[in-house]
């Protein structure tokens, strides 16, 4: 598998993902319509489902003639307020198994197969029985079965914020479906209707020996208190505002008689003392109003008067000794004197009066003393017969409310009179439609679960192939992906060179001995010798010449596989003509190398893939056109240069490409130079030697490991 290595930092390329896809557009296409066409026909093979609900509303109800509070608090007693605890109570008695158990023998489930599973058991579910995943239908008994298949397709709930309860049930029959949450509704509301009728019926058989011994109480404590009255003589008469009893009434009617007895003496007195002062004075009685009110004086007067009117006549005709005269003064006299003693009388009368008063003051003073005594006496007589009342009283009480409770129970005995606390609002009515399977959501659903899945998976592959992964570092990419503008030679190359250095040849000079950097011995030039070396020099960037060709460049994956398993991050950068190090490390043939980055025709991250026997990387040498990968290849040392950033040691094989052509590869940096000869010759390793040293490189390191397997693996590829 090709792509960065794993401790290599890097960045996803989601337009290298969604180029991916675009470009399996047909898989995807095929794959998305393959599952929706496999979910219709899925969908057209299960069995319809139907579904159908009621909603009831819980609420109290009681009757209109038992709303007020007539009787002693018995109807008019507050109901509970109805709270989410009462609703969600509800709803338990709703599922409920006795309830099921009782719609499931009014509606004869037992004899419908869709609520037996045992009738008909899949395949499926004898194999999952077998496995042990799936406890065995037949373990249960007939009546459990039918009751887990009705708890399996029923739904009850409470609407949000209200004191609705939902009923759902599902079945395959639409019929069924409809007459379930009907049916359930119905019983329920039976149920409720019988419990309280039951707590109405008990309630009138408790109350009927209470209410009879409560009546035997109340006679026995009223009995007690009429027989503590007569005993305590603490009779009755009727008026409340005295206290109720004879001696209370006593008292009251003295008091009130000895007020008016006080009253009339004082009016008496008075009246005696005004007519005394009148006389004392000597004024006329006349001028007195009790005086004068009296019949005979007002006789009297009118004689008076007469007598003087004729005295008066006669004087005009008469002498005063004339004897008529003299008769008449004389009467007048006589009713003068009478009206005196009229008057003396009068005061008699009054002081007569206001003694009887006085007397009769004494009398009443008497006997409201001696009613005071007996009231004190009585006083201590009531308290005990108040006692007594107030337990007569109690137990009265008691009854009158037991009595009510009990006309309200037996009033509610009738079913009709006990409705339950609960009504319908919404009856279920036979569906239509199913509600599953849905074909079209179905369908549309895969359709998307098809195309997420196959693009998910192509971007998986993209991911582990390392096509869509990009190294993060200084901004390389950018100069790398460049357009790449050159200009064609005005002729045309013919033969692929040796290297992609490569230029036109010239006349070297003759080789000149040089010393190498290694020990005279001969496995000092080894793959892991000069692998050890590598590691222990501070430099980043090898560069290998192969004068051998593609045996050279064999060795030379051999080194970078070496330095990758010293644990150091190695990347080959493949500038060979041949291609035999892209051809020794790359899993699969034409992966995208350093051709195609030149070229902009890959990103960066494309290029770099892992070999397929070890933890070194390559770039391999690409797909792109060989000459105009040429033009571009001033930009190597840009690209050497990001990857000695990233990596551990960047080998460059070169192959048999000229000493002055390195300078393209470690412009910017010092680099060690590998001479790789597995079998070097006097003649070429002199020639090689005089041509890095004309160039400037005057101690390379050389590679020489005739006995490495690589040489065998390059003859084979």
């Amino acid at each position: 598998m090709s792509g960065a290595n794993h401790q290599q930092d890097v960045d996803i390329d989601l337009g290298q993902l969604f180029r991916a896809i675009w470009k399996r557009k047909g898989r995807v296409l095929a794959i998305t319509v393959a599952a929706a066409i496999l979910a219709y026909g899925g969908a057209r093979l299960i069995s319809p489902t139907y579904r159908s609900e009621s909603r009831i509303l819980i609420e109290q109800r009681t009757p209109t003639y038992n709303s007020g509070k007539g009787d002693q608090g018995a109807p008019g007693e507050s109901q509970p307020l109805l709270d989410d605890l009462n609703i969600a109570s509800q709803v338990q008695v709703l599922q409920s198994v006795d309830l099921i158990k009782q719609v499931a023998r009014d509606l004869k489930l037992y004899e419908r197969e869709e609520f037996d599973p045992t009738v008909k058991p899949s395949a499926i579910s004898d194999v999952m029985v077998l496995l042990g995943l799936k406890s065995n239908p037949l373990d249960l008994a007939p009546e459990e079965r039918v009751i887990k298949e009705f708890t399996d397709r029923l739904t009850v709930y409470q609407a949000e914020k209200s004191r609705v309860i939902g009923i759902q049930f599902s079945s395959k029959d639409p019929k069924l479906a409809a007459a379930v949450p009907n049916e359930m509704v119905r019983v329920y509301l039976s149920l409720q209707s019988g419990a309280k009728l039951d707590t109405n019926s008990e309630a009138a058989r408790w109350l009927e020996p209470e209410i009879a011994n409560l009546r035997e109480k109340v006679r026995e404590a009223e009995k007690k208190v009429a027989d503590y009255r007569a005993s305590a003589d603490l009779l009755q008469t009727g008026d409340a505002t005295t206290g109720g009893t004879f001696v209370s009434r006593q008292l009251a009617d003295i008091s009130t008689e000895l007020t008016r007895v006080r009253g009339e003496k004082a009016t008496a007195e008075a009246r005696a003392e005004n007519v005394r002062a009148a006389l004392q004075d000597g004024r006329s009685l006349d001028t007195l109003t009790d005086v004068a009110g009296a019949q005979i004086i007002q006789r009297l007067k009118e004689t008076q008067s007469q007598l003087q009117a004729q005295i008066s006549d006669l004087s005009t005709s008469l002498l005063d000794g004339h004897p008529r005269i003299k008769g008449l003064r004389a009467q007048l006299a006589d009713v003068r004197a009478q009206i005196e003693r009229e008057g003396q009388k009068v005061i008699s009368g009054f002081t007569n009066d206001a003694k009887v008063a006085q007397m009769r003051e004494r009398q009443l003073l008497g006997q409201l003393n001696a009613l005071k005594a007996d009231s004190a006496r009585a006083g201590n007589d009531t308290v005990e017969l108040n006692a007594l009342e107030r337990e007569a009283a109690a137990q009265r009480q008691l009854l009158e409310t037991y009595l009510a409770r009990y006309r309200e129970a037996s009033s509610r005995i009738d079913k009709n009179a006990t409705p339950a606390d609960a009504r319908i609002i919404s009856r279920a009515v036979d569906p239509q439609e199913p509600y599953f399977p849905k074909v079209l959501p179905i369908v549309i659903v895969a359709a998307l679960a098809g195309f997420v899945l196959s693009s998910v998976v192509i971007m998986l592959m993209e991911l582990f192939s390392g096509r869509a992964l990009k190294p993060v570092g200084p901004a390389v990419p950018a100069v790398v992906a460049a357009p790449i503008v050159a200009k064609r030679p005005d002729e045309e190359v013919k033969d692929a060179p040796v290297s992609l250095l490569a230029d036109q040849p010239e006349e070297l000079p003759a080789a000149v001995a040089q010393p190498v950097d290694a020990q005279p011995e001969e496995d000092e030039f080894s793959v892991a010798s000069v692998a050890a070396l590598l590691a222990a020099r501070p430099g980043k960037i090898v560069i290998s010449l192969s004068p051998d060709g593609d045996a050279g460049s064999a060795m030379t994956v051999a080194l970078a596989r070496q330095l990758g398993e010293n644990g150091l991050h190695t990347v080959l950068l493949d500038l060979t003509g041949s291609g035999c190090p892209s051809r020794l490390m790359a899993s699969v043939p034409k992966l995208p190398g350093i051709t195609d980055l030149l070229q902009g025709k890959a990103a960066f991250a494309q290029t770099i893939h892992s070999d397929r026997d070890s933890t070194a990387h390559v770039i391999p040498q690409g797909n792109a056109d060989f000459i105009g990968a040429m033009r571009a290849s001033e930009r190597l040392s840009m690209i050497v240069d990001a990857l000695a950033e990233v990596y551990d040691r960047v080998v460059v094989e070169c192959g048999p490409a000229p000493a002055h052509a390195i300078e393209r590869v470690s412009r910017n940096r010092e680099a060690h130079i590998v001479l790789s000869m597995p079998k070097p010759e006097e003649r070429k390793l002199a020639k090689a030697l005089g041509e890095l040293s004309k160039a400037g490189y005057a101690n390379p390191i050389l590679l020489s490991d005739p006995d490495h397997p690589s040489l065998a693996a390059s003859r084979a590829a």
